[in-house]
């Protein structure tokens, strides 16, 4: 796993074997970005399935909850069969645009 830390946002880029190894990882490291606005790249990994994103399901609820975004990037994915509680897109692009709304969202109190 590479991390890159922005002003805004947490970048974590899938380096590991498995999905489930990015996820053993991710747990280990994310009580140190919890506060943090967090977007997790799988986009350069082929032939993902749903059930692997949905490992995040949880995380992603929680973390919304309090108030961050968390957004995954990957591409090659059915968007209709991803539940709403986790936000994937297929670019970084769309990933910073995410973290845009999401905040105006929260500055206007939804």
């Amino acid at each position: 796993m590479k991390i890159k830390q922005t002003d805004n946002y947490v970048l974590l880029k899938y380096t590991e074997n498995s999905i489930e190894e990015f996820k053993v990882n991710f747990d280990e490291k994310y009580p140190k970005i919890a506060e943090e606005q967090i977007i997790i790249d799988f986009s350069e990994k082929i032939n993902i399935e749903i059930q692997e994103l949905l490992l995040f399901l949880k995380v992603s609820s929680k973390h919304r909850t309090n108030g961050m975004s968390f957004v995954i990037i990957c591409t090659g994915i059915e968007i209709d069969e991803i539940p709403d509680k986790l936000s994937v897109v297929p670019t970084l692009t769309e990933a910073l645009d995410i973290l845009e709304m999401d905040a105006i969202e929260r500055d206007l109190g939804f």
